[in-house]
This record gives C-alpha cells, structure tokens and sequence, in this order.
C-alpha cells in the first residue's frame, strides 16, 4: 500500500487560561511565559520540513489558538503560512474559545487565510456550563458565532453531552440553542473521564457521577434525530454538517491520508509511519532549542495493522466503506479481512453490507466503539 504526500497539517498550541476538569490534552495553563520559546521552537520544528509543502487542509488547534495575544497569534501564523502554504480553496480551521473572540483577535487569522473557526462552545446552559469549568456564558457564544461570520468564515461548535447531573430535557434546550445560532457545523461528544484529568479523581472519590450509558445512549440518539431533521448530514459518528460544510481536515483523517503535524504532543502519518512529539511543553521547548527531535514515540505500523487502521477509520463516516475502493488503494478485500466479524455483526444488525459497502446501522453506532476495538 503506497502512500501519497500529505496534503494536510495539524499545529498544536498547548495554552489555556484555564484547564478545564475533563481535559486530558497536551496543554499548559498559566504558562504565557513561555509562549516566545514556543514560538521559537515551532520555527525549528517547521524547518525541519526543508522546504515548503503546499497542503489543502491546516487544522491550528490546542490548547487554544486564540489565548496568544494578537502579536503572537500573527507570528504563528505567518511561519505556517512561510512553511505550510495553503493550496486555492483550502481549509484552514482554528479552534477558538468563545470568551477569546473579538474582531482583534480574528483580524490575524482572517489575513492569514482561516476561513473556519471550531468553537468549543460545549454547552449554551449556565449550570452545565460551570459543572464543565467552562468562561464563556450563551450570549458570549452568540456573539463570538457573529463575530466570526461578520469575518466571512464558516463556524463549527463543540458541544458536549452526557455531564454530571445532566438531564435529557437539558440536552434537548442545548440542541435548541446550537439550532438557534445557526452553525454550519456541529461535533456532539459524550463526556469522557480521562485518566490523568481532573474529572476522573473527582469521580473516583465520589464527587462527579456520569449520567450512565442508557441515558447517554438516548441523548446520542436526540441529537441525532434533532440534527438530521434540521437539514444537518450526519456524516460521522460525532460530527453533522450543513451541506459542503463537512470538516476536510478530519477526513484525512478518516480516511487514512498522510498529513504532517508540529507543536508539543502533536502527531504526523507519513509513508505509514507515525510519530507523536513530546507532550511536555517545556521539553519540546528544550529539545528543540537544543537541536534535537521533538519526537518521542515512533510507531512503524506493520501493513496488515495499516490496512485495519485505515478500514476501522473509514468506518467512522456514515457513507461506510465500498469494499471495490478499498481493495483498490490498499490491496485488500475488507469482506476477506474481516469476514468471520462482518457475518456476525451483520446478523446483529450493527452493520449492513449493500451494494459492495460495509456501513453502520443506527444499532451499529450506539456501540461502535466496542466494534473498533474488535475489528482492530
């Protein structure tokens, strides 16, 4: 299975203002101290492509993009722009806080060719706001929606379902809310507790309860059907779009295209090899202004593990896997692949198999993550 160059560039910004109790990403709060030897080692890291790769897609994300103030966010902004030109009609997203909008602060990325903003809105509830230790309240989250449209740029929210003491009615005003404001993109997850974030040792002790799978699983479904009615394509397993508002960037990811990535704990797939820079800000500071690598974990995936990756990935998109396709890219007959589990997933009705392509039922998704684990 070959591998064509990357045509897309994930870039990492671990700073926050605050991190809230169910992040688990590579981010540093507190730290603007360091946002000048950030700078200066992603300048090093991004020579290291030796010269510059045209792409179709940069995601800028975090940590939060838009915690530098103007003056930092531009000098990111254009070594991306010296190292990773943007192809015409690209996409180039940035996660954003809603509390951080202002025109100042999009003047720098609309100059620069950000045309998405992904706003990590979470919730427009104040209660459920506070549980998530999130600052912004909803007419913030209009407001910067507004902002960032007056810009001519495409808006993705973040909302998060499933928080303690959430109910289903509480999910459905939210689901309102996100209607209300009129996105051209909406991404629903489940919140997690992750090991290492501040919300697994609360729950452990008793402080937090999850609203249990059952009530979870029927708030998956409302969004489903909320969104679906309201002219939204479901077209991943969290995300819904408008309609050519689907995120290009997380379709290569999706779909198991190469891409490069830079910054602290960022992760880059090339020739099908992957490799994940250090978490650690300030060691990915010291390496690099050392002039060593970044790099702290390299995976050389064995092909037949690629070859499931890829499939398991794709399975992600609602359109499923066409089996003739798949077999032309990579060699492989997934029907061949995964027979013995696709029989038996099928009589489970948890996945359908019509007119050569492998796709999830709506039994299939409420527990797809469990079939992933297997399929891999």
């Amino acid at each position: 299975m070959e591998y064509s160059q990357p045509k897309s560039a994930y870039v990492h910004v671990p700073f926050c203002r605050h991190r809230c109790g169910y992040c688990n990403f590579s981010v540093v709060a507190g730290r603007d101290d360091l946002i000048d030897d950030y700078l200066a080692a992603m300048q090093a890291e991004l020579s290291l492509l030796g010269a510059p790769r045209t792409v179709a897609t940069i995601f800028l994300g975090g940590g939060t993009p838009t915690h530098l103030d103007s003056y930092s966010l531009a000098r990111l902004l254009d070594m991306i722009g010296e190292w990773l030109p943007l192809s015409s009609g690209g996409e180039y997203s940035c996660e954003a806080n809603p509390e951080d909008i202002s025109s100042e602060c999009i003047r720098p990325l609309a100059d620069a060719g950000v045309n998405r903003i992904s706003l990590g809105v979470q919730s427009f509830q104040a209660k459920k706001l506070r549980v998530l230790e999130r600052a912004h309240d909803a007419k913030i989250a209009a407001r910067a929606i507004q902002v960032c449209r007056d810009h001519g740029m495409d808006v993705s929210i973040d909302l998060i379902f499933g928080a303690p003491g959430e109910s289903l009615d509480a999910w459905r005003a939210d689901l309102e809310s996100a209607l209300a404001v009129e996105p051209d993109h909406i991404s629903t997850y489940g919140l997690t507790f992750e090991r290492g974030a501040a919300f697994w040792a609360k729950r452990n002790r008793g402080e937090l309860h999850d609203v249990g799978d059952d009530v979870e699983a029927r708030m998956y479904e409302l969004a489903i059907d909320r969104l679906t009615d309201s002219a939204f394509e479901h077209y991943e397993v969290s995300n819904f779009a408008r309609t050519g508002k689907r995120c290009r960037h997380n379709e290569t990811y999706w779909l198991g295209e190469s891409y490069f990535a830079a910054g602290p704990g960022a992760s880059r797939f090339v020739d099908g090899r992957r490799e994940t820079n250090h978490r650690s800000t300030t060691t990915y500071i010291r390496r690099l202004r050392d002039g060593q690598s970044p790099v702290q974990e390299v995976d050389d995936i064995p092909l037949e593990a690629r070859i499931r990756e890829r499939f398991v990935f794709a399975m992600r998109m609602l359109d499923g896997v066409n089996c003739r396709e798949f077999q032309a890219t990579t060699g492989v007959d997934p029907r061949a692949m995964i027979g013995e589990q696709l029989e038996r997933y099928v009589s489970l009705e948890l996945l359908e198999f019509q007119a050569d392509t492998i796709r999830l039922t709506r039994k299939g998704l409420m527990v797809s993550d469990s079939i992933w684990a297997d399929l891999l």
